[in-house]
């Protein structure tokens, strides 16, 4: 089953054996939005006041060795607890921008 991150680009490193985003000390987990749908409002509401670049990391819940949950039955965002380890992130790709820093809809096939 597939999730997704979303993170300013300086932030990842695709050649790390695994990714904690810097939120993580404070939340104790990963942040995920199930629906690719639902990443670019998730983005402009979390994220659209950093006008850095940023990645989309899809992530295999399948793939990881930490464990993942639903917090809130019925919700759309899992949360990771612990590393992304490297071989459940598979794709990562920019998040396409509008002019005023908007995050814009993720394509399907993208």
């Amino acid at each position: 089953m597939l999730t997704y991150h979303q993170a300013p680009e300086e932030d990842f490193d695709s050649d790390a054996p695994t990714y904690v985003p810097v939120g993580y000390a404070q939340d104790g987990f990963i942040h995920t939005t199930g629906p690719l749908g639902r990443v670019s409002a998730v983005a402009n509401k979390h994220c659209s006041h950093d006008p850095r670049p940023y990645v989309l990391i899809t992530v295999d819940l399948d793939r990881l060795t930490v464990p993942w949950r639903y917090d809130v039955a019925g919700e759309d965002y899992p949360h990771v607890y612990g590393p992304l380890n490297r071989e459940a992130v598979v794709a990562v790709r920019s998040m396409p921008r509008a002019a005023d820093g908007t995050f814009l809809p993720v394509d399907q096939a993208g």
